[in-house]
């Protein structure tokens, strides 16, 4: 149940993003570094789990950004993940930093040589972060395995005063509570640092981080169907610790497993297991008019699903785009 949050209406900062990832909080994953040769020019996390060793959302030094979010698969539409949907951000990422390849061409690459098939549905948000006209972006662009055609791509971020929110369905689908209030927070964080007119980055990027650590996700009910709680998590932007017995087997897109174990106010003093399912780690990328990068990953457990303090699972990077102006 992972969410993107994706903004360019703060006048300081032409690009906004958030991102909660939602996962096995047992999961093995690497936090956010710079990757090792021949990629040392992209900066993101890694899932360790899988030899594809994919990301779900990561930057290169020349601007190249990708964030990944799995469709919720309901019923028996599972689809058998012989390849990880990590390497789909991987393919458009580790091309050399010299290449430039529109998301037409991409979107055809894709398609004919990475392949979108024995693969579960995703959507992926993508492009190259530079200055366009007028102060705005060239604009980024969505792919999806679960649209009527995987190469019809949608665009957004071109202009100034865009807010857009992606969660575990297709692009603007408004039927998510989750969405429709995480665009709606993140605009007025933005109207409010605006009002403030400090200038105070750090005291932004904390109030974006309040909005991904929003919890509205209500407590299990007695004898409640599994699959009938999950759903709930469409409501909620952070995914506390959850799951139960009936919940181990399934994938990680279908459901939520694990016990709860967090102090939010509906799911406290409950302990985490090794099948505990929520956000794990919490992201915020600020693009500067100069194309400065502010990168922040929150880790919010640990491998063996114990929390986190914010001062041992925080990462912090900034570098200038490379070509910001090209």
């Amino acid at each position: 149940m992972c969410i993107a949050l994706i903004s360019t209406a703060h006048p300081s900062y032409p690009l906004i993003l958030l991102s909660n990832r939602d996962e096995f909080l047992h999961r093995p994953t690497a936090p956010a570094h710079w990757w090792s040769h021949p990629n040392t020019h992209i900066l993101g996390g890694r899932d360790l789990q899988r030899a594809e060793q994919g990301t779900w959302l990561a930057i290169t030094k020349q601007g190249r950004l990708a964030v990944l979010t799995n469709f919720r698969e309901e019923g028996d539409t599972y689809v058998a993940q012989n390849k990880s949907r990590g390497g789909i951000p991987n393919a458009y990422l580790t091309q050399p930093p010299e290449r430039r390849e529109s998301s037409e061409e991409f979107a055809r690459r894709l398609i004919e040589e990475v392949g979108v098939g024995h693969v579960g549905g995703f959507s992926l948000v993508f492009g190259e972060v530079r200055a366009g006209g007028e102060g705005g972006l060239e604009g980024l662009s969505i792919v999806s395995n679960r649209s009527v055609k995987a190469e019809d791509l949608v665009t957004i971020a071109t202009k100034s005063g865009e807010t857009h929110g992606l969660s575990n369905s297709y692009f603007g689908d408004r039927s998510w509570p989750k969405v429709v209030k995480g665009e709606a927070m993140l605009n007025a964080a933005i109207d409010d640092d605006q009002q403030r007119e400090s200038g105070d980055q750090s005291a932004f990027i904390e109030s974006l981080f309040e909005i991904l650590s929003v919890d509205e996700l209500p407590k299990r009910k007695q004898g409640e169907d599994w699959d009938v709680y999950v759903r709930q998590m469409r409501n909620s932007i952070m995914i506390p610790p959850v799951g139960g017995v009936s919940a181990e087997s399934k994938p990680a897109d279908t459901m939520a497993s694990g016990k709860t174990g967090t102090d939010t106010p509906d799911h406290g003093n409950v302990e985490v297991h090794e099948f505990g399912y929520g956000t794990q780690k919490q992201t915020i990328i600020l693009v500067d008019r100069e194309g400065k990068v502010k990168f922040v990953e929150r880790t919010l457990y640990d491998e063996d699903g114990n929390k986190m303090e914010v001062k041992d699972g925080q990462k912090e990077f900034e570098f200038e785009i490379e070509g910001w102006q090209t």
